[in-house]
């Protein structure tokens, strides 16, 4: 089983509470992107990344000082958002830290896909973003993602738990083959008979769902169904084997 995120767009630096074990798998890609992006001037840079010129001016300076190899940060705690503090990685046991490693996938618009232990640096490109010189990310990546995401063979063949927005499980639902196995989970409310998400709480238990699969070592797709916090509870009646809906108690 392959558990896929997204990234989040607020990053540290922490080199202390955790150590990297690998490089991305992608760095040759990276280089590149990173390449571009120095070569952008101010305004152009701060055109792709859509923010405000405090931000703006944070990442030109990271953009023009980063180094991919050295003081590098496990992705899994470079990232700063709700999903990740609810996840809180830096207080796993070993037998989690193993699960998600083996398990858990982080695409990003940079990286590509990043392992939890992969060394980062602090970045600013979403998948969606334009980037003109190199091409619309979801075409310079193009199907590089989802083959390295089912390079690994399991017991139960290609299965993957998406757990990322659409933003980014778009760079792999576009390549499924027939005997993947893909399964998308909801987390929302019950609306005038729709089922509706709000982001921040889908956030927040996407983060406390991948805590709850490493705790329990969970690998079976039925064990999934047992998921049951923040006040979330599995609705079989609204799910299908394609996609599994989680509502508020």
């Amino acid at each position: 089983m392959k558990i896929i995120i997204s990234p989040a767009k607020k990053m540290n630096i922490d080199t202390d509470t955790l150590a990297c074990r690998s490089i991305p798998v992608f760095l040759n890609e990276t280089e590149q992107l990173l390449a571009w992006m120095r070569r952008l001037s101010y305004e152009d840079a701060k055109a792709v990344w859509k923010c405000n010129d405090k931000i703006a001016e944070q990442n030109y300076k990271r953009v023009q000082e980063m180094d991919l190899r050295n003081n590098l940060t496990p992705a899994v705690i470079a990232y700063e958002g709700i999903q990740y503090q609810y996840m809180a990685p830096a207080v796993f046991g070993g037998a989690e830290t193993d699960y998600i490693q083996e398990h858990l996938r982080i695409l990003s618009g940079f990286y590509g896909v990043l392992r939890p232990f992969d060394g980062v640096a602090p970045y600013r490109l979403e998948m969606q973003a334009r980037a003109s010189e190199a091409g619309d990310l979801y075409r310079f990546w193009g199907d590089r993602l989802y083959r390295e995401i089912v390079r690994e063979e399991t017991e139960n063949g290609n299965f993957i738990l998406n757990l990322a927005s659409k933003e980014y499980s778009r760079c792999i639902e576009k390549y499924l083959a027939p005997e993947d196995i893909y399964l998308t989970v909801v987390f929302g409310e019950l609306t005038d008979g729709k089922v509706k998400q709000k982001g921040t709480f889908a956030k927040m238990a996407r983060g406390e769902m991948v805590r709850y699969l490493a705790e329990n070592q969970v690998g079976d797709p039925e064990e999934i169904r047992k998921f049951d916090r923040l006040g979330y509870c599995f609705y079989e009646e609204l799910s299908t084997e394609k996609e599994y809906v989680f509502l508020k108690k």
